[in-house]
């Protein structure tokens, strides 16, 4: 499987993700939204935006890893974030950037959206992620 990344020069520069990804293969791994909790359910970083990022994108490898993935095979990442307003970036990016070195999350990411939300399913959650790969 291959997963090739671009940004064409037409489309908006710089951004912290690629705009296209290519992908050969067949089979997909889609991971659920995944939050700020450990495997029994406990609150990671309470009220910390970039707590929250990191640890949601680090229960998102261990959901990529299950499948034998990784980041370098996702072609499309989501973001959902509470209360989201432009000055919130800073918190954001730091939580991507405390963990892309352990997790192999490339820079610039996959294909990305983040979109903000009034609420997530719990009222301490402050970010969910999903991800879609492609393998074989």
């Amino acid at each position: 499987m291959s997963v090739r990344l671009s940004s064409p020069a037409s489309l908006m520069q710089p951004v912290p993700y690629h705009h296209v990804a290519v992908a050969t293969g067949t089979r997909q791994v889609h991971v659920s939204g995944q939050i700020a909790r450990d495997a029994d359910g406990t609150p990671l970083a309470p009220g910390d935006l970039a707590g929250q990022v990191a640890a949601a994108l680090r229960n998102t490898h261990a959901g990529l890893a299950s499948a034998g993935a990784g980041f370098a095979d996702v072609v499309r990442l989501t973001f959902y974030v509470t209360g989201w307003a432009p000055e919130r970036i800073e918190a954001f990016m730091t939580g991507v950037q405390a963990v892309a070195d352990e997790i192999g999350l490339p820079s610039p990411m996959p294909p990305a959206s983040l979109i903000g939300v009034d609420f997530l399913f719990e009222p301490d959650v402050l970010v969910e992620v999903e991800a879609t790969a492609v393998l074989d």
